[in-house]
């Protein structure tokens, strides 16, 4: 459960042992000004492209047909999804709804089905059979879905703009082999995966990334700011593109050389496994640099399950290791100790619900704004921080906008 910031009645934690207990007056106004400009820079590209409208319009008289293509089944993709559907009903292109069913965590199949049968709107179609996921099998299904998608976009022509959720859709729809708008949704880092140019060109005319460059280094800037680190423990798929694009690499390497700490990482299979054996690789490697580290970035991973997250955690219980969520709030909700909160997706959902309503009204994807920063919100699990023994300050909790 959050707790608002006027309900806030913590009883006094632990004292602080081994942990570092304050901080400098100089690192917190750092992470201030850090938090300043965040929000200044988010504001402005909420803002987005002042020159396209964003009223809702019909294609010719007819409703605009959108279509899904995601790598497979991941916590973030549902929320991504229902945040898109409520911003879309914010700005009137869709009827407002109540709620949307909870459904499986991961799994986006029957929530897609759902929408398209159930949201109402004189503008928008959600296609029922325009929904394609890969289930991480990159040997066989993502080739052919790659190929059904970009055969139905040139030959049936009857999809308007696609949704790419992740960076495995974003890669495989970033090519001159279609033409349809395509909008990349939830991918850690489009450019490094090579899905677009750069930050401000997309490089494909029918092709919008949403791209927040200095994402994860202002998390680590934030965690080390906090506990000062010297041994960085990091799990991910070591030997794959996108295994080093989901764990953010270059950024925890650039500021490992600047801040002067060790990364620590242990390989786990994200891809071409079941989700059991990616839950099981990431335990491994949990129990293997829990006595080794002395924190813990999670990064974006398959193994990382809602449900079993106390079982993930429970190896650094002991070694009073703290962690932080490369995902968001909904993982310190489950037990990770601090994140970025991202408040349900709720602004980059906005972000993205203004772009393809610009795209609806005569936009190119690739002229559109791609920056977007989430606004600075942090995340903090009250209990997880008496376990490993951290007494969090007042100035912690000041920042903290979701309280768990």
């Amino acid at each position: 459960m959050t707790v608002h910031k006027k309900q806030r009645h913590l009883k006094e934690g632990p004292k602080r042992g081994s942990m570092p207990c304050m901080m400098p007056l100089k690192s917190w106004m750092m992470i201030g000004v850090m938090l300043i400009a965040c929000l200044h820079a988010a504001s402005v590209g909420a803002a987005g492209e002042l020159l396209f409208s964003i009223k809702p319009t019909t294609h010719h008289g007819r409703k605009w047909r959108i279509g899904y293509l995601e790598g497979g089944p991941y916590s973030n993709y549902p929320l991504n999804l229902k945040a898109l559907v409520v911003a879309l009903a914010d700005l009137g292109w869709v009827e407002k709804i109540d709620t949307l069913p909870l459904g499986d965590e991961a799994d986006t199949s029957l929530l897609w089905l759902w929408i398209s049968k159930n949201i109402k709107s004189d503008y928008i179609t959600f296609v029922a059979d325009a929904y394609w996921s890969s289930n991480w099998d990159i040997k066989k299904q993502r080739i052919q879905n790659q190929r059904a998608v970009i055969k139905r976009l040139n030959t049936q022509k009857d999809i308007d703009l696609m949704l790419a959720m992740g960076t495995w859709a974003g890669q495989d729809l970033a090519n001159h082999r279609h033409h349809v708008p395509t909008v990349v949704i939830s991918s850690s880092d489009p450019v490094g995966a090579k899905i677009i140019k750069s930050a401000q060109d997309s490089g494909f005319d029918h092709l919008n990334a949403r791209v927040d460059p200095t994402r994860y280094e202002r998390q680590l800037r934030i965690f080390h700011d906090i506990f000062g680190f010297t041994r960085l423990g990091i799990v991910y798929e070591t030997d794959t593109v996108e295994g080093r694009t989901y764990a953010a690499i270059k950024d925890v390497e650039k500021l490992a050389k600047e801040r002067h700490f060790t990364i620590v990482a242990c390989h786990a299979p994200f891809s071409n496994v079941s989700k059991e054996e990616a839950f099981q690789a990431v335990l491994n490697c949990h129990r293997e640099l829990a006595p080794k580290v002395d924190a813990l970035y999670m990064t974006v991973h398959r193994g990382i399950d809602l449900h079993r997250m106390a079982e993930l955690l429970a190896p650094f219980h002991p070694c009073k290791v703290p962690t932080f969520s490369q995902s968001g709030s909904n993982e310190v909700q489950h037990g990770v100790l601090l994140s970025i909160a991202r408040a349900g997706f709720k602004y980059v959902a906005a972000f993205h619900a203004q772009t393809i309503a610009k795209i609806f009204n005569g936009a190119k994807p690739r002229d559109l704004d791609q920056l977007f920063q989430d606004p600075p919100r942090i995340a903090i699990n009250t209990a997880a921080a008496r376990i490993i023994g951290y007494d969090p300050p007042v100035e912690i909790l000041n920042m903290a906008d979701e309280i768990y």
